[in-house]
Parts: C-alpha cells; structure tokens; sequence
C-alpha cells in the first residue's frame, strides 16, 4: 500500500482520538463544576437563617390554608360527635363551619357558605328541620367541654353572669317574654339568658361553658334565681371548687351565699352595699363599714378611656349574719368610679396583697360583657330567624362551639402560624388587641370567602355495592 493512502487513512483516527480526548476534558470539567456547585450549596446552608415570621406570613399560600382550616374545624368536630350517626355529624360540622363562614345566625347566608349543588332553598329547609329535631344536646354539650377542658387549669376563673335576646320586632316566636335590654334599659318582648364563660390559662379569653335560653312564660319555669342554681350546679359537676366564680352586683341574694357557702366554693360576689354584716361582733352596714376604709394598697388600672387610675384597696374581715360561723372578707376598692367598689369572698390568704389579687380577678369579669358584644354583633344573634323554642337553644348552643373554637384559636395568637396567618388576612389597623376574637373571626371570614368549594369533600359519598345494579358482564 502506498504511503500517501497510509496517510490519508491515519487522519479520521487521529481526529476520533481528539473528539474523546475533548469529551473527557468537558466531563471532567462538568464534574468540577458540579463539585463546586455543591460546595457552594453545603456552605451557603452552614450561614443559612431560618425565615421570620413576616418572610413566613408573606409565603401564605390562601387555598392551602383554606383547605387545612377546615380540616382543622372538621377534626374538632369528629372529636364532639364520635357517638353520633353520620347524618348528624354532617349537620354539626356543616353549622359549625357555615356560622364561622357567614358570621351570620341566618340559616340563608350560612346555606350560601356551603355552596351546596343542590337549591338554596333545599338546603335552608335540611338546616331548619334538623334544628328543629336534633335531640342530642346534652351529649354535644358534654363532649364539647371535654374538648376545651385541656385549656383550663385550677387557677381558671369562672365568670357568671345573665343576659338578654332582644325581639322586640318578633311577634310569632315561641314563649316571647318581657326582658330588660341590658344596652338602653328598656322593657322589651324577648328572651332571657343565663351564661358562664371560663377563661383560658394562657391569655385569659372567655370560652362559653354553658348558656341556656329561658322565657318565664314557658311550661314549667319556676323563677331567674331557679336559672342561677342550675348554672351553678352545673358548675359544681364539672368543676373544682377551687376554681373562683365571680358574679356582678346583680347576684347579691341570699340564695346565692347560701348555695356557695354550703358547697365550700371559692367565690368573688360584688355586693350592692344594702346588706348589712357582722363586723367586730357588731352589725353594721357594709357601705357604712366601706367608709372607715380609705385605702391601704394601690392598683393602676387602665380603663377603656385610656387614662391611668391609681385605685385605693382595702380589706378587712367580716361575716354574714345567717352564716356566723364561716368567715368571710370584705375588700373596698376606691377610684373605679364615683362609687366604691365592694366585694365579699371567701378567700383567705396571710399575704397581705391578697386585696389586690381579689380585685384582678375581679376586673376579669368584663370578659363575659365582651362575649356578649361578639356574640351578638359579630354573628348577628338577636337576628335569628327561627321560630322555636328548642331551634333556638341548639342554635345558641352551635354558636357556642363555633365561638369557643374561636377562643381556643386565640389562645394560641402567639404560638401558631397557622393563628398568625388568620391574624394577617383580618388586616387589623392597629395590631392584635388583647380581645382576640374579633380579629380571628374576621380572619377566618376572609380567607374562606376566597374559596369556591364547600364541604362536601370531607364527607364522600358512600356507595353501597350489597343492593347495587346488577352487572350482566364482569370485567377482570
């Protein structure tokens, strides 16, 4: 073979020899790269910082949160309807998730959050009967305190206190009474109340326990302190006696000392400075007593005003005259208003601050004023469209619930992200008050009027495959 054909032959081996030499170089590069790639990302992650709660709040994914929200409702509903069927427990949670939805106790607007495919109308009748005929009160009630009871502790105060359902534009409601409408005073058609809310461990906020609506006109009514002496008994079931039960002025009866006195409960009774009591071995009048007082200890309080007051605090012990054998202590609290402050309790203490500590607790109590104001402005339930008794009362009961779910919520403003998203979509002006429910609410509100799909997913239809069509042909 001649040279210049031996030549021409060696050129394509030559260059195969340099394609592979440069597709080496370019791996070995690719390698290189990939190696500082990673030494990059393993030093980036040494100086990495965890995100801040804004960088966390501004990464809100809405339907997410939407979706594991009501899964969060649904889930504190399997907890109080585990012995109920299942039709039952599809009208708790659809109640429950529609009067956080709607903010509204109008069965249309909570029917309108359930975005039902079925006709508005078929959903209202559904909702209204089932009101009508759900019997299961009391279980739900007892299920529903075994849920919130794990966000009290011993030291948790109970706040009693009446209030009233103005219906004074209703003229076919069941058993319609005349009511004092604790807002103007004035004597209008309606119904009365009796509620005690707990306050939570952590930040104090009012969780209803028990609310029961009352007519004196309905069948076998005794009396409002008859009311009263079944809130208490209540209490007295399903709570420690070392909890403090604190009542308004209101409350100042002899029927109260006595039931409270023979139970041995710790109680804080704001007294009307009519009684008289034994001071000293001598009898003498509490607001005559209250004036030997001027005020040993000091409290600031802040008042809705704003305005900082320096409150004069005394005590002194005392006894009632039916009861000369059970001591009891008078505290006199100067500067909450033009009148002073008087309180008679149970608590003993050698501390002598324990007057400062009494009056604390007592302020507490203006948490069940600020319930009442929520329930009634935010849900709308003077409003209510339901015409019986008993709808009434299951109707005041889920909103219970749902507004104790709430407060649970709120409770945990400064530990949840979930809590501190529902926080930021309520866009509040000037930040989270201490009163968390209205900006939870709001929140709650908001978010879910983003979404487009109910609550049907959560129960799926169930097929039954034992009476199904038959099938003429099996597929395998």
């Amino acid at each position: 073979m001649p040279d210049s054909e031996l030549k021409s032959n060696s050129f394509p081996q030559q260059e195969i020899d340099n394609d592979s030499a440069i597709k080496k170089t370019e791996i070995k590069d690719k390698k290189i790269l990939q190696n500082q790639q990673i030494c990059c990302i393993l030093e980036s992650t040494k100086t990495q910082v965890s995100p801040t709660k804004t960088e966390v709040l501004q990464m809100t994914n809405y339907n997410t949160l939407a979706h594991n929200l009501k899964r969060g409702i649904f889930t504190f509903c399997e907890k109080l309807t585990t012995d109920f069927n299942r039709p039952t427990q599809k009208f708790i949670f659809a109640m429950i998730y529609g009067l956080i939805a709607s903010k509204s106790s109008h069965l249309s607007k909570i029917a309108r959050k359930l975005n039902e495919t079925i006709a508005l109308d078929k959903t209202v009748e559904r909702l209204s009967r089932n009101l009508m005929n759900f019997d299961k009160a009391d279980a739900l009630h007892e299920n529903y305190l075994n849920v919130v009871r794990k966000n009290f502790d011993e030291k948790t105060v109970l706040i009693v206190d009446d209030s009233d359902i103005n219906k004074e534009c209703s003229s076919k409601l069941e058993s319609l009474c005349k009511v004092r409408d604790g807002s103007t005073g004035k004597i209008v058609t309606g119904y009365a109340y009796a509620g005690v809310t707990a306050l939570t461990a952590n930040h104090k906020q009012p969780i209803p326990i028990y609310g029961h609506v009352y007519s004196n006109t309905e069948e076998g009514h005794k009396s409002q302190n008859h009311e009263t002496i079944k809130s208490l008994k209540f209490l007295s079931a399903h709570f420690s006696k070392e909890n403090i039960r604190t009542f308004d002025r209101g409350y100042d009866g002899g029927f109260l000392f006595d039931y409270l006195i023979e139970k041995k409960e710790k109680f804080i009774v704001r007294t009307t400075g009519k009684r008289h009591c034994i001071y000293k071995g001598k009898s003498i009048s509490i607001t005559e007593l209250s004036k030997k007082f001027k005020g040993k200890y000091s409290l600031k309080f802040e008042p809705k005003s704003g305005k900082n007051k320096n409150c004069k605090i005394s005590i002194t012990p005392i006894k009632l005259p039916q009861y000369p054998n059970d001591d009891l202590n008078l505290v006199v609290c100067r500067g909450f208003g033009a009148e002073p402050l008087m309180l008679i309790t149970n608590l003993m203490s050698n501390d002598d601050r324990l007057c400062v500590t009494i009056s604390k607790v007592y302020l507490m109590r203006w948490r069940i004023e600020e319930f009442y104001r929520f329930k009634k402005q935010e849900f709308g339930f003077e409003n209510f469209l339901v015409r019986s008794l008993k709808s009434i009362r299951n109707l005041d009961l889920l909103l219970n619930i749902a507004i104790g779910y709430i407060g649970i919520l709120g409770d945990k403003s400064d530990e949840s992200i979930q809590v501190m998203e529902i926080v930021q979509a309520a866009k509040r002006l000037y930040g989270l008050a201490q009163f968390t429910f209205y900006a939870i609410s709001d929140g709650l509100a908001e978010i879910f009027s983003k979404t487009y799909v109910g609550i049907q997913s959560f129960f799926p239809r169930r097929h039954n495959t034992k009476f199904g069509q038959l099938r003429l042909f099996t597929c395998e």
